[in-house]
């Protein structure tokens, strides 16, 4: 459960009266846009932000993938638990400009995934399959029905490939959305063909830092002026787009601009009613219930009540923070609403139901909110396993003594509830089937008004004569897990050839539970179970290359479940089958090499080093200011210098290092890293920008060594051919551009139809030392096992 000091930031976070404000301003529009992009935080939040709380629009941002190709800045998490991290983190974004999340990609085993960079949209369609991505966003079209669709970025050379692919597929997806011969499968599931009214290009550029667009942006055709500041807060649009940007922590987002943007340029490129320039993206749509009320042939009777409804609505919105006005009103559009629903002639139901069956929805939150009938829901613990037990607490608010108040808990599939205590705040028992299935990692979407995760509470109240309902999510994802989870440590082991060390020890933990692990042997090896867990020995048998174990508890296939949390994002985990993973490597170390490591939590090349054998010592703020000389090498990982504010005042001892003996070895690092070109190399070195000129995207391209006799290609391991081969993602990102003539470029590689880039790696002598600078993707070929990283990172870390 929440801790005391977490419920209070929370309440902090979303004080009752901005969210009883939120819920009525969402009221005032019949119109829903949605943004497309290929991440979390793809998002053009300030425009967002206006869009939703300025205009009242419902905002849905359809993202396709989880960003789990992606990198980290807060910690190591990777791939599959970074994609957790990522998919709460834009749900909490979403949370800030209240939006919903319609996901099209489910994760690494997923086709439409993340992984990691490409530089055009076929490319990423090879991956992804272009007509799989068309149909998901066709199917997101129907089930969202959305007037207005928005990317954010051009299909341009120079862009992210995946965001170019998902540009293209969000044009092609209108024609299909509305073909009723297009998808039929989608009409066994309820779906009806949508016609999107208007698909707008973005009217900037996405060049920057990152990207290069080619060819300029299209002519401006109507611009969205944010006006004023949001009456809820008093804060300016694009502050809260900020606001909602700052939960992407693991991409570093969230920044103080120093003047917020109030207009965004907008290009109509289809449209159903013009081809003309525009004053409001508004025009020509169904902006409100009033506007619904002019549909050709309505009964009198059903405009009639269409006005007073949104007659209703704008009182109760003038009535905050009134909050028994506030219901009022609102019981008597939600009366009005209900002549709607049932009077209405069936065209208008057909084209224009939906919008009538959401404001119905949106006004019961409303009321609900204005009653304080709802605190707070919780279970203990906050997970079950298989044949477990929780009690769910639903904690009511002060209002519902007011009113006759039904609470449901709808619970995944193999879980069931019963009463345990009917007072003020109701009490469930929860029972987790035996054969309950474990719940999936992640959820197709997320929503504004509640209802999410697996498990939510369902709540109906009297009120004002009517029966009213809403859906409200636990303080806590709540999900089926597995009962046991297994720890192999370490998880995977790195064998040299020809090692004189015969056993290699594994502790096998299983959750605090005492319960029998047990290997299926690979050939070549041998597993010894001890008193302490096992330990793994080759025989004459073992073979150079990778093994996979995959172990058991009790005599069923073990999970390892890793549990995350992070303050912006609260307590979740990832699981995936355990695995023990044995590489066996030609693989020699440098003699008499004495390595600290510099880290910032978004690798793990220190504990890489330490399981290659070498001697590795990690180095804190004080050890950083302490006595340097007895290391021979020491090794900065990736974005350190951004992430660790104490190594900008250890710089100039690290340069000391360096001219005195040592070997300084700075991993890649972003131009917004802390890196001053002048200043925090011992020579300059400039980062390339934008950084997609600056990298190498297919781990397949060919590898130029320019220096064959270079000390550190030549030992103690002769880097060769087979030493490219395996590698995973990419090569390299944020390659150097210019650096001093002191260094010399070691490597040269580029993508198809590229010009060669030679600032993979670079090294100089300096004064009686050494510095040397990669830009390859070393950290994940290490997490990936592959030889030839291990046997050039041993290389790179040898004493000058």
């Amino acid at each position: 459960m929440l801790t005391a000091r977490e419920r209070i930031e929370r309440q902090m976070a979303d004080p009752s009266l901005v969210r009883l404000h939120r819920k009525l301003s969402r009221l005032k529009s019949t119109v829903t846009m949605m943004n497309t992009g290929a991440h979390p935080d793809d998002e053009q939040n300030g425009m967002l932000a206006w869009f939703r709380l300025g205009l009242g629009m419902r905002v849905i941002i359809a993202c396709s993938t989880r960003g789990e190709g992606g990198q980290n800045a807060l910690g190591p998490e990777r791939l599959g638990p970074l994609g957790v991290i990522r998919s709460r983190e834009l749900e909490e974004a979403a949370r800030a400009i209240d939006s919903d999340v319609s996901w099209l990609g489910h994760g690494p085993t997923d086709p439409v995934h993340d992984f990691g960079f490409s530089k055009d949209g076929d490319a990423t369609f090879t991956r992804w399959g272009q007509a799989r991505t068309i149909e998901r966003l066709a199917r997101a079209y129907r089930m969202e029905r959305p007037d207005i669709v928005i990317p954010t970025f051009l299909d341009v050379p120079g862009q992210h490939g995946h965001h170019r692919a998902m540009t293209r597929a969000a044009e092609t997806a209108i024609t299909l959305a509305a073909d009723p011969n297009a998808y039929p499968e989608h009409f066994t599931e309820g779906l009806k063909p949508w016609k999107v009214a208007k698909y707008y290009l973005p009217a900037w550029s996405g060049g920057g830092d990152t990207y290069d667009d080619e060819v300029p942006p299209p002519d401006t055709t109507v611009t969205v002026l944010a006006k004023g500041r949001d009456p809820a807060t008093g804060a300016d649009y694009d502050r809260i787009g900020e606001w909602s940007r700052y939960y992407h922590a693991s991409q570093g987002m969230g920044h103080w601009p120093k003047r917020p943007e109030k207009d965004w340029q907008l290009h109509l490129k289809l449209s159903a009613t013009r081809s003309k320039s525009e004053q409001s993206v508004l025009e020509d749509l169904p902006a409100s219930l009033t506007v619904l009320a002019g549909f050709a042939g309505l009964p009198a009777n059903v405009a009639e009540a269409l006005r007073s409804a949104d007659a209703a609505i704008a009182v109760a919105c003038a009535a905050f923070p009134d909050r028994d006005a506030i219901i009022r009103a609102l019981t008597e559009a939600a009366g009005w609403l209900d002549i709607v629903a049932s009077s209405a002639p069936e065209e208008f139901a057909t084209l224009q139901g939906h919008r009538i069956a959401r404001k119905q929805t949106e006004i019961d939150a409303a009321i609900l909110d204005a009653a304080a009938i709802f605190e707070r829901a919780y279970a203990d613990p906050s997970v079950i396993s298989p044949g477990g037990a929780a009690a769910l607490t639903v904690e009511l608010g002060e209002g519902a003594s007011n009113h006759k108040v039904d609470v449901a808990p709808v619970l995944p599939a193999g879980v069931s509830s019963s009463v345990q205590s009917l007072g003020h705040d109701r009490v469930f028992s929860l029972t987790a089937a035996s054969d309950a299935p474990l719940s999936g990692l992640y959820l197709p979407g997320w929503s504004a008004l509640g209802g999410n995760g697996h498990a939510h509470v369902k709540i109906s109240a009297e009120i004002g004569g009517r029966t009213v309902s809403g859906t409200f999510d636990f303080e806590e994802p709540f999900a089926v897990t597995p009962a046991l989870s297994l720890t192999l440590l370490p998880d995977a082991l790195l064998v040299p050839l020809g090692t004189k060390q015969t056993e290699w020890p594994i502790k096998a933990n299983v959750s605090g539970v005492n319960a029998p692990v047990s290997f299926k042997t690979p050939a070549g090896w041998v597993m010894k179970k001890t008193d302490g867990g096992w330990i793994a020995s080759p025989t004459d048998a073992a073979k150079p290359g990778l093994v996979e174990l995959e172990p058991q508890v009790d005599g069923h296939p073990a999970f390892q479940v890793t549990p995350i949390a992070y303050r912006h994002i609260g307590r979740t985990s990832f699981r995936a089958p355990a695995t023990l993973k044995i590489l066996s490597v030609d693989l020699k170390l440098p003699e008499g090499a004495r390595i600290g490591y510099v880290g910032g939590g978004a690798d793990r090349v220190g504990l890489w080093l330490a399981r290659m054998g070498l001697d590795v010592t990690e180095l804190d703020a004080q050890a950083l200011s302490g006595d340097l000389s007895r290391f021979t090498t020491i090794v900065v990982g990736i974005f350190a210098f951004g992430i660790r504010k104490d190594l900008a005042a250890a710089t100039e001892r690290l340069h000391r290092f360096v001219e005195e003996g040592g070997h300084l070895v700075t991993l890649y690092h972003r131009p917004t890293d802390g890196w001053d070109p002048n200043e925090t190399p011992v020579r300059r070195i400039e980062i390339g920008s934008p950084s997609l000129r600056w990298r190498v995207t297919d781990p397949r391209a060919e590898v130029t060594v320019l220096a064959p006799d270079h000390l550190l290609l030549k030992g103690p391991n002769a880097i060769g051919p087979e030493d490219w081969q395996g590698w995973d993602k990419e090569r390299g990102l944020y390659f150097v551009s210019r650096w001093d003539d002191a260094y010399e470029p070691l490597l040269a590689m580029h993508d198809a139809n590229e010009q060669p880039l030679k600032g993979a790696l670079i090294s100089a002598a300096i004064g009686k030392g050494r510095h040397t600078h990669t830009s390859l993707v070393l950290h994940h070929q290490l997490d990936k096992l592959v030889p030839g990283a291990f046997r050039l990172m041993a290389n790179l870390v040898q004493p000058a």
